[in-house]
């Protein structure tokens, strides 16, 4: 079966008999709880997905390994774009704000990381001093002063915004392209390095 899902996916489905033996008691908890798993950038078995399991607390965060067959539902950050919660946080309120601009910004954008994670499940992982992820599908390249426009509409939320942008080679940070660097940090499911052009990354730099 071939892999059809990308990184920041959440997945629900995922049963304790998939964690090995060793998995700490808060994976439990969040897998006994019926909570989702996010696909992350890792190989994996033609029959599994590699996925990481999200605790209440920033540093909890758990890699593992989910069967295609154990799969009951996939949302992806896309879906989560027009989707809404009643919580007064700056994420939530810079969300609400950035939304009218990504919808016309001319490509897929979605939503990641806790704000995600929320809007998805109704499982609290936001607080006051949360960050908003962000991910922009851009297939084909985004050029940097476009880039630079876009940090700055960002920059006008009340929150830290973080964005990544998706190409068909990996994930590069928004930010980083925007800024004068040369080389850009490009992460994939097999490693993570320094590119040019991130639509172009066998482009090497001299």
């Amino acid at each position: 079966m071939v892999n059809t899902f990308l990184a920041h996916d959440l997945l629900w489905g995922m049963t304790l008999e998939q964690l090995p033996a060793d998995a700490p008691s808060w994976v439990i908890e969040s897998i006994s709880a019926g909570q989702p798993v996010v696909v992350r950038r890792a190989l994996s078995a033609p029959d599994h997905v590699a996925v990481g399991v999200r605790g209440r607390l920033r540093e909890q965060r758990y890699a593992a390994l989910m069967s295609f067959a154990s799969i009951s539902r996939c949302v992806t950050p896309e879906a989560l774009c027009q989707v809404s919660i009643d919580r007064d946080l700056p994420a939530v309120h810079a969300l609400h704000q950035l939304r009218p601009m990504l919808d016309v910004c001319g490509w897929a954008w979605g939503v990641s990381g806790s704000a995600g994670f929320e809007l998805a499940s109704g499982v609290q992982a936001l607080h006051e001093g949360s960050d908003l992820d962000l991910i922009l599908r851009t297939p084909q390249p985004l050029e940097r002063s476009r880039a630079q426009g876009l940090v700055k509409v960002l920059d006008t939320a009340g929150c830290q915004v973080d964005m990544q942008l998706q190409t068909p080679f990996g994930a590069v940070a928004l930010r980083e392209w925007a800024s004068p660097a040369r080389r850009v940090l490009l992460k994939n499911a097999t490693q993570a390095g320094l590119v040019i052009d991130p639509w172009n990354p066998q482009e090497h730099a001299a």
